[in-house]
């Protein structure tokens, strides 16, 4: 019988399963902006922040069944299927053929990827901080394909269509999730006090 999981048994099958602290900088990453985003469009906080959590449960230990294998593990653990279809369906066009359909399923989609580029582009700061993070300098390093390499572009633009958002919105939306939990993150950083 499915059952409703809590933030706190998330947080522990996530951590059962990845113990690399990059990797659990951005799960918190993306719960944080899930949470809110979820706040925003006025739906499940808790539910999107699980989701978001979880999105990478088997990225650390079976990098090459990346999500086939989170499926497995949440089916065992008797997961709800929509939180399982959303999980799934963050890897759309890349490791899954499950298309974003619903509203949190097109932002977990979008947002993954940015985490990383906004994470990179805070780092790269004075401040190594997203506390005094502003738009125009993710748009920046968006621009230099060089910088922050590893993110998927592509899936971000796919992303905000499928929302119906600018990016822009996007990122700024990112960006103020994660400084709801910049500490956990490890971006809180020294930002400027104006």
């Amino acid at each position: 019988m499915e059952k409703i999981p809590t933030r706190e048994e998330a947080w522990i099958l996530f951590r059962k399963y990845n113990q690399s602290e990059s990797l659990t900088k951005h799960a918190l990453a993306v719960e944080g902006v899930m949470r809110y985003m979820a706040r925003k469009f006025n739906e499940d906080e808790e539910k999107w922040g699980i989701i978001g959590l979880v999105h990478d449960l088997d990225y650390e230990k079976y990098p090459d069944k990346h999500c086939a294998k989170t499926k497995e593990i949440l089916e065992k653990e008797n997961w709800p299927e929509d939180y399982i279809r959303a999980v799934m369906s963050h890897g759309f066009g890349i490791v899954t053929d499950v298309k974003p359909e619903t509203q949190l399923e097109k932002v977990l989609f979008t947002i993954d990827e940015l985490t990383g580029l906004v994470t990179t582009s805070a780092l790269v700061r004075p401040s190594k901080s997203v506390l005094d993070m502003k738009v125009k300098s993710v748009r920046k390093k968006w621009k230099d394909k060089r910088f922050a390499a590893g993110v998927n572009r592509e899936v971000i633009e796919q992303g905000a269509e499928m929302l119906n958002m600018e990016l822009s919105g996007i990122i700024q939306d990112t960006i103020m999730g994660m400084r709801e939990v910049a500490e956990e993150i490890g971006l809180k950083g020294s930002p400027e006090q104006n």
